[in-house]
């Protein structure tokens, strides 16, 4: 049997703790008979699960007959990806027996049959959703690791307009938390302050500790270890699991130095370097896992409250850190004070 744990971001490893209730906010959402929302945001931590939790999504929606979903490139013109890839759905491209859509290597032409008009791809679009419409079918547009650029800025106005004219389409963008606030603070894209996030945080302990104990037949003590160690943290529950995996025989404390190498090479370099020097500096007092109090961070790297809410309010929204009680951080992932102390002393 293959590992059923997994280091790939993006797929759905054979053994994942799912969110129904995340699953089912949205589904519920997108279903009703009047939607309460058309788009969605999901936002988190790197390794947290968002595009795993956007393929479940899709998976789902794809097994209903009403519905059509879409995967689009943030980094090509959306709204052309979006024409091509519609067209050529096995189960909807007979709907277009009027359309007509040729690919080439500066994107796709679309036309109507019989027109001697080449239309945009915006108004190709409307006319595929007219035709969905009238078919009693919906449009999911997925959109992975959303990023503020010219494409993705583009096709949030062109969605906009569709949503005003009652369109049956949707949108799921997925996103870490600083490319998300920088396309909703783009002063052209004020639209998407009103889009509801949902973030994801940490998993289930117990459930952890229940699919360690279920694959490797441990004793429910050394289960429980293994998930504390997670931290309830997605990816880290799939690299320890994947270690374990690896070598069975091997204790926990042997596989720790493996398992920080995993943590630092896959997830914690890349969260590290995209971080100011001010919010290393804030991090760099955490000098175990224990919550500190927000007056002796602030003390300690001698800033002012204001100064300190900033910093605050950046590593809350990158998932690094997180309220413990009133007036306390503590960090958020497995290990990471471990990580911050070797990255000092380099």
């Amino acid at each position: 049997m293959d590992n059923p744990f997994s280091l790939s971001f993006g797929t759905i490893p054979q053994k994942y703790i799912q969110r129904p209730s995340d699953l089912n906010l949205i589904l519920d959402e997108f279903s009703a008979e009047i939607p309460s929302n058309h788009v969605r945001i999901i936002t988190g931590v790197r390794g947290s699960g968002k595009t795993v939790l956007l393929t479940e999504l899709g998976v789902t929606l794809r097994s209903r007959k009403e519905w059509v979903v879409v995967e689009v490139n943030p980094e090509t013109d959306i709204m052309d990806d979006l024409v091509s890839k519609l067209y050529n759905l096995e189960d909807v491209k007979p709907l277009f027996t009027n359309l007509s859509v040729t690919l080439g290597f500066s994107g796709s032409g679309v036309s109507f049959a019989n027109s001697p008009v080449l239309p945009t791809s915006d108004v190709i679009v409307e006319k595929m959703l007219e035709i969905l419409k009238r078919k009693g079918k919906r449009l999911m547009i997925s959109l992975d690791e959303a990023v503020n650029n010219a494409y993705v800025k583009k096709f949030v106005h062109s969605f906009q307009i569709l949503l005003r004219k009652e369109y049956p389409v949707f949108l799921v963008m997925t996103g870490l938390s600083e490319n998300i606030s920088n396309l909703q603070d783009d002063k052209s894209l004020t639209f998407l302050y009103r889009a509801p996030k949902l973030y994801l945080g940490s998993l289930s302990l117990p459930m952890i500790s229940d699919v360690y104990q279920s694959v490797f037949s441990l004793e429910k003590e050394v289960a429980n270890r293994m998930a504390i160690l997670t931290k309830g943290y997605p990816f880290a529950f799939q690299v320890l699991g994947y270690l374990k995996w690896e070598s069975k025989d091997s204790s926990l404390d042997d596989l720790l130095k493996k398992y920080d190498f995993y943590l630092s090479e896959y997830v914690y370099e890349k969260i590290w370097s995209e971080l100011s020097e001010k919010c290393r500096l804030v991090l760099s007092v955490f000098k175990n896992d224990q919550p500190r109090k927000v007056q002796e961070i602030r003390d300690s790297i001698g800033c002012t409250s204001s100064q300190f809410s900033t910093y605050r309010k950046t590593l809350l929204g990158k998932g690094l850190v997180e309220e413990s009680d009133y007036g306390y951080l503590r960090l958020s992932l497995p290990r990471f004070c471990d990580f911050i102390q070797n990255m000092l002393e380099w």
